[in-house]
């Protein structure tokens, strides 16, 4: 009787043993697939960028799993949590909190920091002393479990300008646009842009340095989930064959004041539009990249990019004379019409 009680007991041990380690396994399945199916793992977004929405790929017909971009992702925690302390390993917060950590794969953003910090443009937050992970909480960093194929998937990204600051309503920029304006358009002083990126030269040298020209003298005016906002293009070169992409792009260059009503309406490239011209955006004269400075308006037909060769170290204008590929990506949109007519109308 005695041994039949203790195989009960027994039995009844194992079963729940099994029961809680099936349920830490499921648990610890759980957390993998949500970070596993993070932006940071996966990239999808340059894959998403590169393959669909008519993407550079349909140019050079390589596949994006040939290319070495792939291999820039957070497969582990060591990439952002990981600290040696006297040879020994330690993952922390802490170590995941640095902007060193971040900046080391954003290269974009560091650059961006570099160049404010030269011309006196650089971000409010970063000037007094906020970090990345400030405003970028967990969600945006090792997902929410849903995979998405952009950051500019509605969703993909939580930071948001609200969720720290409420809009003054007595101010009239922040009413006269009835919510139709993204903080940005008026905040971003500028946004870096990767201009006549030779993808030849980049398969051949494995560098980006010398590849491309980096710009950071323009903003750009563009549709976003309902919204003007701010936003970027890139500008690449391969075999002769020229394509350009326009994205939404928030760029960390924000500044307490926002811009006059002049630098967007009835300015300098509204008034070229007005006399039927197109805006220089990118010039090369005298072997020398002239870039266009100020605010434009995300109008494809109305922007002129130049597209260069690479001849050894020399950069030489491009003989294809054919338009370029134009593709809109990360779920941007031309401005309307009807915008376009409001900014060539000047405001006070």
């Amino acid at each position: 009787m005695k041994g039949k009680r203790y195989l009960i007991v027994l039995g009844l041990v194992i079963l729940l043993c099994g029961v809680y380690f099936l349920n830490l396994s499921r648990a610890g399945e759980n957390e993998k697939g949500c970070f596993s199916n993070s932006l940071h793992y996966t990239t999808e977004g340059m894959r998403y960028w590169y393959e669909e929405q008519g993407g550079f790929k349909n140019i050079t017909q390589i596949p994006y799993s040939k290319l070495a971009c792939k291999n820039c992702h957070a497969n582990s925690c060591e990439k952002c949590h990981l600290e040696k302390k006297e040879g020994a390993c330690s993952y922390t917060v802490a170590q995941a909190r640095k902007m060193d950590t971040c900046l080391a794969c954003h290269a974009r953003a560091k650059l961006t920091f570099k160049f404010g910090k030269e011309n006196g443009s650089l971000d409010i937050h970063v000037k007094n002393g906020m970090v990345c992970a400030d405003c970028h909480k967990a969600e945006d960093i090792h997902g929410d479990g849903k995979f998405y194929h952009s950051m500019r998937q509605p969703g993909a990204v939580k930071a948001s300008c609200n969720s720290c600051h409420e809009p003054d309503k007595s101010h009239r920029a922040h009413t006269i646009h009835k919510g139709k304006l993204d903080c940005t358009a008026c905040h971003v002083s500028n946004t870096l842009s990767c201009m006549n990126c030779h993808f030849e030269q980049f398969l051949k040298t494995k560098e980006k340095k010398g590849n491309f020209f980096p710009v950071q003298s323009w903003t750009l005016l563009i549709n976003y989930n309902g919204k003007v906002t701010t936003g970027n293009v890139q500008t690449l070169v391969y075999k002769q064959k020229k394509f350009i992409t326009y994205t939404p792009y928030f760029t960390h260059a924000i500044q307490p004041k926002g811009r006059a009503c002049a630098e967007c309406h009835a300015n300098e490239a509204m008034e070229l539009i007005k006399d039927h011209r197109s805006i220089p955006m990118l010039q090369f004269v005298n072997n020398e990249i002239v870039p266009w400075k100020g605010v434009a308006p995300v109008v494809p037909e109305k922007l002129e990019w130049v597209f260069l060769d690479k001849k050894e170290d020399r950069w030489i204008p491009l003989r294809n004379r054919e338009a370029p590929m134009v593709q809109f990506s990360g779920y941007g949109e031309p401005l309307t019409n009807e915008q376009i007519e409001r900014l060539l109308k000047s405001q006070k």
